[in-house]
């Protein structure tokens, strides 16, 4: 619509000039070479109107004529751009299909087209490594170190073939490089955390989490978890040394981070004990229990308590007991400390809130020795312990990526390695065959001929 507008304004204003022109009188006249021209202005202005005109074509005949050149080459260089990146998005969808003949014949034609090598490089060191030559693709993976624009991608092909060979010097060293160059990125700092945690260096490792903690590439609640779990094998280390001041303190860290962490609590706890600094113990466990009782806590809060004979560790039990009322090792702590005490009705009674008609191994055990306790019944006793064991296990500390269960927490997995990944519950139980599930008797003389054609 403007456009519209405006070319009528122009319009307008142009017959207002040509009308204004033709009404206005008056001849020019021109002397030149023995020639004279005579004319009105109205003409005139008509003639050098057209001559303008003219002028603009020629211009633009001689510009357009001058420019073809380059337009032709720019022109033939984008098809050839266009066909780079179609062979280097073919050569992208061979190697993720396994084909490295084709990889290989479409980088060459990336290369021929593009004549760019930080595009070609990934991709010619991939199809190496899919051809099974290492060693052509880390001289790729070298030459991109060279270029700003791909040296991360460098360092990442140089990590992921040092992890493959096992040099963990030499994949600590990469991933640090890659960590400088890309602190943000939640895989090199993965890769760098999980080989400070492989090589022992702890206190690295702390740092490298406080930073992914900071820049949201992990949770807050692993975080915490993490960072305890780490302050608590520093306190360790730094008692084997002799440093117990850095190991309390280490421990308190850790505690602060994350309170209801059985291991980080138990260790304080008895840290403060063997200090005099009982009721500190005290106000530790009670927090943990809070939040995720554990047997080893109440152990310590005994302890701390400084129970003297068994109805104080029965008060103590059930003053610890009341912060979780309803957990089941508030049940098991009571009920171990009345057995003790010989308060029959107390221990049968926590025992069986948490019983139900499966109860676990340990509540079977426990009123196995509550009924030969009590009333001095052998049978009910081995039937409880029968039942004991054909019942869920006892918890331990299990790691959650292979399964392996412990009685000791440590800050890793001693068969797969992993880090901080034992948590507290009973670990898969055995699956015994059923009568129904034996395998059937075969016919007469079917197994002899079995035996013969084997």
């Amino acid at each position: 619509m403007r456009r519209v507008i405006g070319f009528v304004v122009i319009l307008a204003v142009l017959v207002l000039v040509s009308v204004w022109l033709a009404e206005q009188p008056g001849y020019f006249t021109l002397d030149w070479g023995g020639w004279r021209i005579e004319t009105s202005v109205a003409v005139l202005a008509a003639a050098l109107a057209v001559l303008a005109a003219v002028a603009a074509l020629l211009y633009r005949v001689w510009l357009f004529t001058r420019r073809l050149p380059r337009r032709i080459g720019e022109s033939r260089r984008e098809v050839r751009r266009r066909r780079g990146y179609l062979a280097l998005t073919r050569g992208m969808v061979a190697v993720a299909a396994g084909d490295a003949h084709e990889a290989h014949r479409q980088v060459k034609q990336a290369e021929g087209l593009l004549g760019d090598p930080p595009l070609t490089m990934l991709l010619s060191a991939q199809a190496s490594q899919l051809a099974g030559d290492e060693r052509a693709a880390e001289k790729f993976f070298n030459a991109m170190l060279n270029r700003p624009e791909t040296e991360f991608l460098g360092v990442r092909g140089l990590l992921s073939q040092a992890l493959k060979r096992g040099n963990k010097k030499k994949a600590l060293e990469l991933a640090q490089r890659g960590h400088r160059l890309r602190p943000n990125s939640d895989w090199v700092s993965a890769k760098l955390f999980d080989l400070q945690i492989e090589g022992g260096h702890w206190s690295d490792a702390e740092q490298t989490l406080k930073h992914s903690s900071r820049n949201g590439l992990v949770t807050q609640a692993k975080a915490r978890r993490d960072a305890a779990a780490l302050a608590v094998q520093r306190s360790r280390e730094a008692a084997g040394r002799g440093e117990d001041g850095e190991a309390l303190k280490l421990l308190r860290r850790a505690h602060d981070q994350e309170p209801g962490f059985a291991p980080a609590s138990v260790a304080l706890a008895r840290r403060l004990v063997a200090d005099g600094k009982a009721g500190r113990a005290a106000s530790v466990i009670e927090k943990a229990w809070t939040l995720e009782p554990h047997p080893d806590l109440a152990e310590v809060y005994w302890e701390a308590r400084r129970v003297e004979d068994a109805l104080a560790k029965v008060r103590a039990a059930q003053n610890l007991a009341k912060l979780n009322p309803d957990h089941p090792e508030s049940h098991l702590a009571v009920a171990r400390s009345a057995l003790e005490a010989r308060l029959w009705g107390e221990a049968r009674a926590h025992l069986e809130a948490i019983g139900g008609e499966d109860p676990p191994a340990r509540v079977c055990r426990l009123m196995a020795e509550l009924e030969e306790s009590e009333h001095e019944d052998m049978a009910a006793a081995r039937g409880w312990l029968m039942r004991a064991s054909m019942a869920e296990p006892d918890p331990a500390w299990v790691c959650d990526s292979c399964g392996n269960a412990v009685a000791d927490w440590t800050v890793r997995c001693g068969k797969c390695g992993s880090f901080n990944s034992f948590v507290w519950r009973a670990p898969p139980r055995v699956v015994y065959l059923t009568e129904a599930e034996e395998p059937k008797a075969l016919p007469p003389g079917e197994g002899e001929r079995n035996a013969e054609q084997v």
